[in-house]
């Protein structure tokens, strides 16, 4: 990360004519016109990669890009970013091109808490020191993903800070930097700096959609993916692979007991028909024991997929370097700010937030707000159940196949109602974190994911749960389910995948049309034409939600596994198609799992004991033995909790009997922890000392 000491005058040989080309440059590229010269003869390659765009405002006049030029490609020991910037058409255009040397991105490469192959061939974390010792280190396009030196140029654009007064050339001095100032959020906000692009490479790109989603292959090139959108996107894809291809043994099972049961095969009918339930007495014994079945292997099957796929997530993160990644001591993230003062932790001159104020924040502001929301959510469920009661009545008085249609008017409304509640939460919940003012961007990512978490759980759970648990209508809660299976994968392909294909045909396409002979520049602007990746949070929320549905619901609807296979089956692709060409390519930062996701569909997991054991004790054999006296209402509870505790044991000791990682890979992760250490202790010995 770059600290601005005395940037300045530092690189005022660099107001070179530009080049038009930008592609694969010689050595004498790049300590001649356009690129910014390398600072030391290392970094002086036979090529330079265009990496990043950054896009300026109209009006910025050619002063103060040039400035910017200097300030990107002056070395950070002189206060730049100490990266290679090219100007674009001239002086005056609104484009910068951004590369990185070889040393900048081994540097961030250490920083960051990289792994990377060592000599001998095993995972060892990144020193800069031993770097020649590290296998393909003289070959950034080898030994770094494109994904990587990608964020690493961000990263570096991202941190650099200024330490005493600056003055930009071109802006009036209501925009001049103050010590400790984030240079790059000061340009933003002035206008100079519109956007940060990430550029796509067109030839791995061909090669990395010909792999993923164009033919009939079933396997994803995950490190492929990993190599070309970077760890985040990676983690996702290889879960939703392995969630989906999880979804095989209960998908068997809900068609097995489907159709051996008579009475479950009449209920899932029903549950579609809108018509009301009628339990046949003289059938009731298989369903029920289906329904049973059902129960206790979707709370077995979540704990084992689970703990499975931590031993894989464990796997990938040794394979793609992140193992050790660990929080560190990093600069403040670029939207954090206070008041100038010393870091008691780091020592550091930095902008500094009083706890007490965030916390006070947090307690006046985010959590009236939140729960503000969770009041429209009732609200919601309020006027569910009103319509519902009105449409029954309709269909009570008239009774026609257009008001047995009617029924599921209701919860088609609902489920639009929270989508669109979701989607207006998200933004305001974005705006309540950046209120809080984290330091870390670990605190503001877990903060954001948490408030977007608890309102999802509630948002998409509470009509289920108070259909379960205090209405305890099976019936209703069956078909509730069965809408929101069926009308939500509608709505989701019809959201995510068939308005921004068509967008993206009618409107946007046109306007990116380009041939061979266009300028390489022009050909850059219409990459930053497209809209911005929206990120993962709506992707991990509709997994979270099905996953949900699955191991809390499924004992009264056993066709969920199949309905959800088949709407992964497709989201694989149509993800993979939309990230390909239909958004930008984003920035991702290195990432050893799914974070706080994972946390997340873990209580999940738990809570399905509670919720299956309550729904067995609503199933129809047992609410009939209870009327006729076999049964008390006591024993029946006492049977429910004596049953939730021992599932919960066997959870357990599953848990523990499945290790989080594969004994390999906890091997890798001690010895590249006992490796650290002698490194650490190399660089404290003192000279002469032994």
């Amino acid at each position: 990360m770059s600290t601005a000491g005395g940037f300045g005058d530092a690189g005022s040989d660099r107001d070179a004519p530009p080049t038009k080309s930008f592609g694969k440059l010689d050595a004498a590229s790049v300590s001649g016109p356009g690129w910014t010269k390398v600072s030391c003869p290392c970094c002086t390659s036979d090529r330079v990669d265009p990496l990043v765009l950054v896009k300026l405002g109209q009006k910025v006049r050619p002063e103060t890009k040039r400035w910017l030029l200097r300030l990107i490609g002056a070395p950070q020991k002189d206060g730049g970013a100490g990266l290679l910037a090219h100007p674009g058409e001239d002086a005056s255009g609104d484009i910068i091109v951004v590369s990185a040397p070889r040393c900048t991105l081994l540097r961030a490469t250490e920083e960051l808490g990289l792994c990377k192959t060592y000599k001998n061939g095993d995972m060892e974390a990144f020193s800069y020191d031993d770097r020649d010792n590290f296998k393909d280190s003289d070959n950034m396009e080898v030994f770094l993903t494109l994904a990587e030196r990608q964020y690493f140029v961000k990263y570096e654009l991202d941190g650099v800070r200024a330490q005493r007064d600056i003055r930009i050339p071109g802006l009036d001095d209501s925009y001049t930097l103050q010590p400790r100032d984030n240079i790059w959020q000061k340009l933003s906000s002035a206008g100079v700096i519109v956007d940060t692009i990430a550029l796509h490479n067109q030839e791995q790109l061909r090669e990395l959609t010909k792999a993923w989603y164009v033919g009939n292959q079933l396997a994803q090139p995950l490190d492929s993916v990993n190599s070309y959108f970077g760890n985040s996107l990676a983690f996702y894809f290889s879960f939703l692979d392995f969630y989906t291809w999880s979804l095989l043994p209960p998908a068997v099972l809900g068609l097995a007991i489907t159709y051996f049961s008579g009475e479950v095969a009449k209920e899932m009918v029903e549950s579609v028909s809108g018509a009301e339930i009628v339990v046949d007495d003289a059938d009731a014994g298989p369903g029920v024991s289906g329904h049973m079945v059902q129960a206790v292997f979707s709370m077995l099957w979540s704990t084992v997929i689970m703990e499975l796929w931590k031993r894989r997530s464990a796997s990938l993160s040794y394979r793609w370097g992140t193992l050790n990644l660990a929080e560190r001591f990093a600069e403040p993230r670029p939207g954090f700010h206070g008041n100038l003062g010393v870091n008691p932790v780091t020592g550091r001159v930095e902008p500094l937030f009083p706890e007490w104020q965030r916390d006070l924040r947090m307690a006046l502001v985010s959590v009236p707000v939140v729960g503000l929301f969770l009041g429209l959510v009732i609200v919601g469920m309020l006027v569910f159940y009103w319509g519902e009661a009105q449409v029954k009545q309709i269909h009570q008085d008239w009774d026609s196949m257009w008001t047995q249609t009617l029924l599921f008017l209701p919860s088609v409304l609902h489920i639009a109602y929270t989508n669109v509640l979701a989607t207006v939460y998200r933004t305001v919940a974005q705006a309540l974190t950046e209120h809080e003012n984290h330091r870390e961007q670990s605190a503001f990512d877990n903060h954001l994911t948490g408030k977007v978490l608890v309102f999802t759980f509630f948002n998409y759970f509470a009509v289920l749960f108070h259909i379960a648990f205090f209405k305890q209508d099976v019936p209703l809660l069956r078909k509730r389910l069965a809408s929101l299976l069926i009308m939500t994968q509608l709505i989701n392909q019809v959201t995510e995948v068939v308005i921004p294909c068509l967008v993206d045909r009618f409107i946007s396409a046109p306007n990116r049309v380009e041939s061979e002979d266009d300028p390489q520049e022009d050909k850059f602007r219409n990459q930053g034409a497209l809209p911005v990746f929206p990120g993962l949070f709506a992707e991990y929320i509709e997994l979270l939600v099905q996953f949900g549905y699955l191991s809390l619901f499924s004992c009264v609807f056993p066709l969920t596994a199949v309905l959800l296979l088949i709407n992964n089956i497709t989201e694989i692709r149509s993800d993979a198609y939309k990230i390909c060409k239909l958004f930008r390519k984003p920035f991702s930062a290195p990432a050893a799992n799914m974070g706080v996701w994972q946390i997340a569909f873990e209580v999940l997991s738990f809570v399905s004991v509670v919720s299956n054991c309550w729904l067995l004790m609503l199933s129809p054999r047992i609410q009939t033995d209870c009327v006729e006296g076999e049964l008390s209402c006591t024993n029946v509870l006492l049977l429910a909790v004596a049953m939730e505790h021992v599932l919960i044991l066997v959870k357990v000791v599953l848990s523990v009997l499945i290790p989080d990682e594969p004994g390999w890979i906890k091997k890798k992760r001690l010895h590249i922890e006992f490796k650290s250490i002698q490194a650490l202790r190399q660089q404290n010995t003192v000279p002469g000392q032994s």
